[in-house]
C-alpha cells in the first residue's frame, strides 16, 4: 500500500483517504458540498494516476516540474483544509455534556457546527476550482505530450571506468589481489566448482573500476572470459549476446532473432567443458541475476564470475552459496585520497603549495575517501586560480554544486542512480535524511518515529509500522545509502550517518522540491518558497538565524531546532498549526515557557525535548489529542502533567526517570514506556493499572522507594508490581530494564513471576542487588537473546541453566564471587 505522504506527490495520499472519509455518514455535509468533494476527489484520483506515471521518469523537463509541484502542494492545501475541518467538529463534539447546561452547549454547538460547515463548503470550492485550474493546465501546456516524447535511456555515466589508465588509479592494487585472492583460491582442490565472487559499495566507490582491473590482471589464464553491464532496467537479450558475442564471436551475426531462452542455450552448449570468467556489473536486483546465472553451467572446471551491486542483498544473493564471497569495497584511506587528490589538481603528490594544504585537508574530508568525488573536484579546481581565497569558495560551495557547476555532472548522474532506483516511499524516506546536518549520528528509532508520524509509513496487512520502519532503515542501508553506525549484539545498527556525497544529493532534491528547507547553514540559502513545509533551523552552523519575514510557517509540518538559540530568535510555536514533528536540540538555553502554546498544535505527533532546562510541562499537554511520541529523555522534567493519561494515541513515553503517572491504564495505545520511577509517592493502584497496558512491548523501570514494610506497605508494592509483571509478560511485553540507584532487594523476582514471560527477548537489571541464583523463570524464555544480570555466588549450575536458553545472543553477568 502507498504511504500517505510522500515527496514527489506531497500528501496527495493522505488527501483522497481524508476526503472518503468526509464522504461517510459521520460527517453530516451539506448536499452541495457533499458534490464538490465528490468531484474533488474523482478529479485528485485522475491527477494521482498521472503523477505516478510522469514519475518513471528520471529528469523531466521544467514545464513538468512546474506543474508537479503545484499538484504537490495543492495536496498540502487540501489536507490542512480537511484537518481543519475535522479538528473544528472534533473539539465541538467533545464540549458536548448531559443537563440544562448540556442543553445549551448543544444549541451553541448547532449553531457554530452550521457556520463550521458553511466555512468547509466555501473552502472546498476554492480547492475544487484550484484542481480545475492545475488540470487544464495540464492540457493547456501539454504536459502528456512532453512525457511522451522522453526518452528513458541515457549515456551509461560508468563507461569512463573501464578505460581508465592504470597509471592514473591509486590505491587499487591492495584491493585487486584480495579480489583475485578471492576468486583463485580453492583451485587446486578436487571439488572444482564454480564460484561467485560480489563486490558491493556504495555509487562513485570505484566498483566497476576494481571490476575491470581483476578482469585485466587474469586475462590469459581462463579459456574464455566475459565483461557486460546490467544496469538499472537491463535488456536481458542484449546481455546475453554481449556474452555470446565475447565468448564465441562467430554467432554475434546469426543470434539476433533468438530469444532469451536461445541464447541461454547456446552460452551454455558452448562453456559446458570450458574454463570460463566473466564479469556481470552493475545488478540492481535478484531477478535478473537469476536468469543470467542460467546461462553458466556447473562444469567443474574452477570457472569464476564476479559481479558488482551497490546492494548487499544482491551481492549475497549472488554469490556462491557454499563460498559465500562478498567484498565491501571501502572509501579510499587518506593517505591515497590525498595522493589522487594532488596528482590531479597539480601533476604530482608533492605539487601542492603550502597555502593550500589546510583548505585541501577540509576538502578532502568532504569527499570522504570516495574516488570519483575527488577526482571531480581535484579536476574542478585544476582549473582555478591556486590562491587560498578560490579555494575556500569551492570548499563551501561544494554542497550546491551538485546542481549548479556542470564539472560535477558525471558524479550527480551517478548518485542519482542508486536514488532513481528506490521506490516512492523509500525516496521519501532517503530525503528526509536531509534534515539532520553534516555527521550527524541519527538514531533508529527516532528516525522511524519521526517517519510514522509525517505519515511516510502505511503498512499493509496489519503489519507493525515500526516493524515496517525498521525494514525501510535496513533498505537503506542494504542499497548503500546510508551508513550503519554502533551495530548491536543481534547484528541491527542503532543508527546512521549519510556520506557528505549522499547528503549533497539529498539536499538538492529536498530544495528542488520544497520536501525540505534549510536555514542556518549560509551555503545552502533554500529560502524560495513562501511556504514551508519542513524546516530545518541549524545555529551550530549560524548563531542567529534570521527567518525571513515572508516565510509562512502555519503550514510547516516538522520543525526540528539543532544548536542553541536565544529566546528572541525563536519562532513562536503559537504560528506552527500545521506541525506534525517538533524536535528541539537546544541543550541549555530553552525553558518551559517557550511551549506555553503548545495546545495550539493540534496535528503534533511527535515531540523531542532534547533541553536541560526544561523542568516541568503545561498542563495543556493533555490536549494533543494527535500525540504518538513523547520524548523527554534529556529534560529535567520528574513529574508529568495529570492530564497526559488523556493523549490515547500515545505510543511511546520516554523519559528520564520521572514518575509513574496516576491512572496510567487509561493509556491504552502504550507500546514503550521507558525509564519510569517507582517510589513512595506512586499509588499501588497505578501499579496495578501498569498491567493493563496490552499493548506494551518494552518497560523501563527505576525503583526509588523508601517504603517502610510496617503495615505490609512493602508487599503491597512488590505484589501489584509482580501482577502486573505477570499480566503484560503473557501479553506483548518483549523487552523490561529494571535500573536502581539505591539498594533495593528484588528477592520478589526470584520465583514469582508465573507463567513466564515467554516472548521476552530482553531482560537487563542494573543496580545493587545480586540475586542469590538465577530465577527459575528465566531457564523458560525460548526467546531471550539479551541478559545482563548480577547473581553472587556464580556456579557451574548458573552457567548450565545459561548455556541451555537457545536464543542467547549476548550476556553480561556481574558476581562478586566465583565457585566452582
Amino acid at each position: 500500500m502507498e504511504a500517505t505522504v510522500c515527496a514527489t506527490h506531497g500528501a496527495m495520499g493522505s488527501v483522497l483517504r481524508k476526503l472518503g472519509a468526509l464522504l461517510s455518514d459521520e460527517y453530516k455535509l451539506l448536499t452541495s458540498v457533499k458534490g464538490d468533494i465528490m468531484f474533488l476527489k474523482a478529479e485528485l484520483e485522475s491527477i494521482h494516476a498521472f503523477l505516478k506515471k510522469i514519475s518513471e521518469f528520471e529528469d523531466p523537463d521544467e514545464l513538468s516540474k512546474c506543474w508537479i509541484k503545484a499538484v504537490r502542494e495543492l495536496s498540502y492545501d487540501i489536507e490542512g483544509g480537511i484537518d481543519s475541518f475535522m479538528l473544528s467538529l472534533g473539539a465541538e463534539s467533545s464540549r458536548k455534556s448531559r443537563g440544562c447546561k448540556g442543553l445549551l452547549s448543544r444549541c451553541m454547538d448547532l449553531m457554530t457546527n452550521s457556520k463550521t460547515r458553511h466555512r468547509m463548503a466555501k473552502k472546498i470550492k476554492v480547492l475544487k476550482q484550484r484542481a480545475i485550474e492545475v488540470s487544464s493546465r495540464r492540457v493547456r501546456y501539454k504536459v502528456d505530450d512532453v512525457f511522451s516524447r522522453l526518452s528513458r535511456t541515457s549515456i551509461d555515466p560508468r563507461l569512463p571506468a573501464f578505460f581508465t589508465e592504470m597509471t592514473r588509479l591509486i590505491g587499487i592494487d591492495g584491493p585487486r589481489d584480495k579480489l583475485i585472492k578471492l576468486l583463485t583460491e580453492g583451485e587446486c582442490s578436487t571439488a572444482q566448482q564454480l564460484k561467485v565472487v560480489s563486490i558491493v559499495g556504495f555509487g562513485s566507490l570505484g566498483k566497476t573500476t576494481l571490476a575491470n582491473q581483476v578482469y585485466q590482471k587474469l586475462e590469459g589464464q581462463f579459456e574464455y572470459q566475459a565483461f557486460v553491464s546490467v544496469s538499472q532496467k537491463p535488456d536481458l537479450k542484449k546481455i546475453l549476446r554481449n556474452i555470446l558475442s565475447q565468448i564465441c564471436w562467430q554467432e554475434c551475426t546469426s543470434n539476433e532473432a533468438w530469444d532469451e531462452q536461445q541464447l541461454i542455450n547456446k552460452i551454455r552448449q558452448f562453456l559446458k567443458h570450458k574454463r570460463y570468467f566473466i564479469v556481470i556489473d552493475d545488478i540492481w536486483g535478484t531477478p535478473v541475476w537469476r536468469t543470467i546465472k542460467c546461462a553458466f553451467p556447473e562444469n567443474n572446471s574452477s570457472s569464476r564470475i564476479l559481479t558488482t551491486t551497490r546492494i548487499i542483498t544482491v551481492a549475497k544473493y549472488c554469490s556462491s552459496q557454499h563460498h559465500d564471497r562478498v567484498y565491501e569495497i571501502k572509501p579510499l584511506s587518506a593517505t591515497h585520497s590525498k595522493s589522487l587528490f594532488f596528482k590531479r589538481a597539480f601533476g604530482s603528490e608533492g605539487g601542492c603549495p603550502l597555502q593550500l594544504r589546510e583548505v585541501s585537508d577540509e576538502i578532502l574530508k568532504k569527499c570522504g575517501g570516495v574516488p570519483l568525488a575527488i577526482i571531480t573536484v581535484a579536476s574542478l579546481l585544476a582549473n582555478k586560480a591556486s590562491t587560498k581565497e578560490e579555494w575556500l569558495r569551492i570548499r563551501n560551495s561544494i554542497g550546491s554544486a551538485l546542481e549548479k557547476d556542470l564539472d560535477m555532472e558525471e558524479m550527480k548522474k551517478i548518485l542519482f542512480l542508486s536514488y532513481n532506483d528506490l521506490p516512492y516511499h523509500l525516496k521519501t524516506c532517503l530525503l528526509y535524511l536531509s534534515i539532520f546536518p553534516e555527521d550527524y549520528e541519527i538514531k533508529r528509532d527516532r528516525l522511524v518515529r519521526r517517519w510514522i508520524a509525517e505519515g511516510f509509513i502505511n503498512p499493509a496487512g496489519g503489519q507493525d509500522l515500526e516493524e515496517v520502519g525498521e525494514g525501510y532503515f535496513i533498505e537503506l542501508i542494504n542499497r548503500s545509502l546510508i551508513e550503519p553506525v554502533e551495530i548491536q549484539y543481534d547484528g541491527r545498527a542503532d543508527a546512521c550517518r549519510v556520506h557528505d556525497m549522499i547528503l549533497d544529493l539529498i539536499i538538492s532534491k529536498s530544495i528542488e522540491e520544497n520536501f525540505v528547507t534549510f536555514s542556518g547553514d549560509k551555503k545552502l540559502n533554500s529560502l524560495p518558497y513562501d511556504k514551508v513545509r519542513r524546516l530545518s533551523l541549524n545555529y551550530h552552523a549560524q548563531e542567529h538565524i534570521m527567518v525571513p519575514s515572508n516565510m509562512i510557517v502555519s503550514h510547516v509540518r516538522s520543525l526540528t531546532i539543532f544548536g542553541c538559540a536565544e529566546a528572541e530568535h525563536m519562532l513562536s510555536l503559537s504560528k506552527f498549526h500545521s506541525v506534525r514533528v517538533l524536535d528541539l536540540e537546544n541543550r541549555e538555553v530553552l525553558e518551559h515557557n517557550y511551549l506555553k502554546h503548545i495546545s495550539r498544535l493540534s496535528q503534533l505527533k511527535y515531540l523531542r525535548l532534547d533541553v536541560r532546562r526544561i523542568t516541568a510541562l503545561p498542563e495543556q499537554l493533555g490536549e494533543l489529542q494527535n500525540l504518538q511520541t513523547l520524548d523527554l529523555r534529556w529534560t529535567w522534567v520528574k513529574k508529568l502533567p495529570v492530564n497526559i493519561v488523556q493523549l490515547q494515541k500515545l505510543a511511546c513515553l520516554l523519559v528520564n526517570c520521572t514518575e509513574l503517572p496516576e491512572r496510567i491504564g487509561n493509556m491504552q495505545a502504550l507500546r514503550e514506556l521507558s525509564e519510569v520511577e517507582i517510589n513512595q509517592n506512586t499509588s499501588p493502584s497505578s501499579l496495578q493499572e501498569l498491567g493493563t497496558l496490552t499493548k506494551l512491548r518494552i518497560l523501563g523501570l527505576n525503583l526509588n522507594w523508601h517504603i517502610s514494610n510496617t503495615n505490609g506497605g512493602m508487599k503491597a508494592y512488590t505484589d501489584n508490581l509482580v501482577m502486573s509483571l505477570c499480566k503484560l509478560g503473557m501479553l506483548n511485553l518483549r523487552t523490561i530494564q529494571i535500573q536502581s540507584y539505591n539498594f533495593c532487594s528484588l528477592d520478589f523476582l526470584l520465583d514469582s513471576w508465573f507463567p513466564p514471560p515467554r516472548l521476552l527477548q530482553r531482560f537487563e537489571i542494573s543496580t545493587e542487588y545480586y540475586f542469590p541464583r538465577i530465577p527459575k523463570w528465566v531457564a523458560s524464555l525460548d526467546h531471550l537473546s539479551y541478559l545482563g544480570i548480577y547473581v553472587d555466588p556464580v556456579d557451574e549450575e548458573t552457567f548450565r541453566i545459561l548455556g541451555d536458553l537457545p536464543s542467547l545472543l549476548f550476556l553480561w553477568i556481574s558476581s562478586r564471587t566465583a565457585r566452582p
